[in-house]
């Protein structure tokens, strides 16, 4: 992985390299991330979770912290089972969804020394 953490602005992607963005259930990528990851990365109106272009999807916008958990542990376990894929995961839920950094970045604690994922730093 050529950076520490994910860049503030993700442009272009590597061969390799998937952009993980918060998403809604049902898949309507309108703003934040998931209109980029729309525009850009291949994300799939109408699909809210999972891998889909150069995109993972993972839902945000349900309800609490407590009903990502499930999404988040379903994307670690892809990420382990594709090592062969770069994942540059955004803010996801720290936009639109209205959530804090401490709110979302427990559960991604898995996460930590995965060679395979790179994650955000908190905003300032």
């Amino acid at each position: 992985m050529k950076d520490k953490f994910t860049p503030n602005y993700i442009e272009s992607l590597e061969d390799n390299e998937v952009f993980v963005f918060g998403s809604n259930l049902d898949g309507y990528h309108l703003g934040g991330a998931a209109r980029i990851a729309k525009e850009y990365f291949g994300a799939v109106w109408g699909q809210g979770v999972g891998l889909q272009g150069k995109s993972y999807a993972i839902p945000t916008m349900q309800g609490g912290v407590e009903t990502i958990t499930p999404y988040v542990d379903e994307f670690l376990s892809f990420a382990q089972q594709h090592k062969e894929l770069q994942f540059l995961v955004t803010r996801i839920g720290c936009g639109i969804a209205g959530f804090k950094d401490y709110e979302i970045a427990p559960l991604f604690k898995n996460a930590i020394g995965m060679e395979n994922i790179c994650l955000p730093q908190k905003s300032s």
